[in-house]
């Protein structure tokens, strides 16, 4: 059997401890699967006394990563550390400059620096690989990569987040108010320490910038991806998106268009019946439309210490079988760089107001849509709640601004009580 393929860990957090874990306890079937053993020599982290469940007393400890990166005994480097910057990219700088191959689980990092990152891994003959970066133990990045290379991908989207898919579905199904399932997430421990990096869906972004990039040839635009997080969504809206046979979900959807690459993440509807409908609690959902494939659905977990740490084995083996692909699925060199969309792929929407009880309320906001070129589809008026109105409408296919043009208009009537609700309806 071939020599060892020797890992130096940095990070030993949650997924680090789990991948030391598959490392010591399945050594056997790994080598088997690898054509060769795959070992852990060394291993970083900020404090060496913390017990992590797993024995580290066989590896060499480097208190400083960028050290352990550069060890001789170290092939690849495994960094898990997080972060965009910082430690973990100075670390893995100074491994691809040492010409290591590289595994990681960090989306900042690669969403803020990609592309030096791939063209420095290109450049000095090294593998720059991230299974786990994208919605945990779902193979997406290999998916993409390998498995559908021969497709020309016509739309990429899903749930990458399992904290806003858990909030949003515990408001459904427990009849909880934003605040208080928020609050349950937090004290189950499912929040970021900046919790705005998940309910604000810059977590997600991130991920959806990576998978772009692959499925779309170009060079990582994080920059231009739309984010609106999931705060504006109140109990009021799930249940009455649930009366017109919707969910909602902080969707990630790009596509290329003549306009540019389009890339959004925001709370949207979904038909009840389709599979991202009928997702619940923390898990993820990515779908990749091809134009040979059609429809492909991924569906897992999109976090923890298994599905992650599994994600980033799935990367090692590669390495160790001789696996040798592009980061983003082709030559760095090769992406292009992109601008983004100035507006969105027009589809309905879903708008929820509520007007004050006057007469020619409701007339005065129809002629605000008919006027910015807006049709009406579906209408819906609720039982009275003080002096307001609540009232649901649902558009025909629009595009945004339209949109935002007769919402400014409303709000010149006088008989709109608050800021109304939009929400996209997506298309899957």
């Amino acid at each position: 059997m071939s020599d060892p393929l020797r890992l130096g860990i940095a990070g030993l957090g949650t997924v680090g401890a789990g991948v030391v874990k598959i490392v010591r306890q399945k050594a056997e079937l790994l080598a088997h699967r690898a054509g060769r053993p795959v070992v852990v020599t060394a291993v970083s982290a900020r404090n060496r006394d913390k017990d992590r469940g797993v024995s580290l007393s066989d590896y060499a400890w480097e208190d400083d990563p960028v050290a352990l990166a550069t060890r001789d005994d170290v092939d690849v480097f495994v960094e898990l550390m997080g972060g965009s910057d910082g430690p973990a990219k100075a670390a893995t700088e100074a491994a691809i400059a040492a010409g290591k191959d590289v595994v990681t689980a960090n989306k900042a990092m690669l969403a803020h620096h990609g592309q030096a990152l791939a063209l420095a891994a290109e450049e000095a003959g090294s593998v720059l690989r991230f299974e786990a970066a994208v919605a945990g133990g779902i193979p997406v990045i290999k998916a993409l990569t390998e498995g559908l290379a021969g497709n020309q991908i016509e739309r990429v989207l899903g749930v990458m987040n399992g904290t806003c898919n858990y909030i949003l579905t515990r408001m459904e199904g427990a009849g909880l108010t934003y605040e208080e399932a928020f609050a349950e997430a937090d004290a189950l421990g499912y929040l970021e320490a900046d919790p705005e990096l998940d309910v604000g869906g810059i977590d997600a972004g991130h991920k959806l910038s990576l998978l772009a990039s692959i499925a779309f040839g170009t060079q990582v635009n994080f920059a231009g991806v739309a984010l609106e997080g999931i705060g504006q969504v109140s109990i009021d809206d799930i249940r009455q998106a649930g009366d017109m046979g919707y969910k909602i979900k902080l969707l990630g959807v790009s596509q290329m268009t003549g306009r540019g690459l389009e890339q959004r993440m925001a709370p949207c509807l979904v038909p009840e019946t389709s599979p991202l409908g009928q997702l619940v609690g923390g898990t993820n959902m990515v779908v990749i439309e091809g134009d040979q494939v059609g429809q492909i659905v991924m569906r897992g977990a999109g976090a923890g210490e298994g599905p992650t740490a599994s994600a980033v084995m799935g990367d090692v083996i590669d390495i160790a079988r001789g696996t040798r692909v592009s980061t983003f699925g082709q030559a760095a060199s090769s992406l292009a760089p992109v601008a983004a969309a100035a507006t969105a792929t027009p589809a309905p929407y879903y708008l929820r107001m509520a007007l004050l009880d006057r007469p020619g309320a409701l007339a005065k906001v129809a002629t605000c849509l008919g006027d910015a070129g807006i049709s009406i589809n579906r209408m819906r008026q609720y039982d009275h709640v003080d002096e307001t109105a609540p009232v649901l409408i649902v558009t025909h296919r629009t595009t945004r601004s339209a949109l935002d043009e007769a919402l400014a208009a409303m709000a010149r009537t006088g008989v709109v009580a608050s800021e109304p609700v939009a929400l996209r309806i997506e298309r899957v």
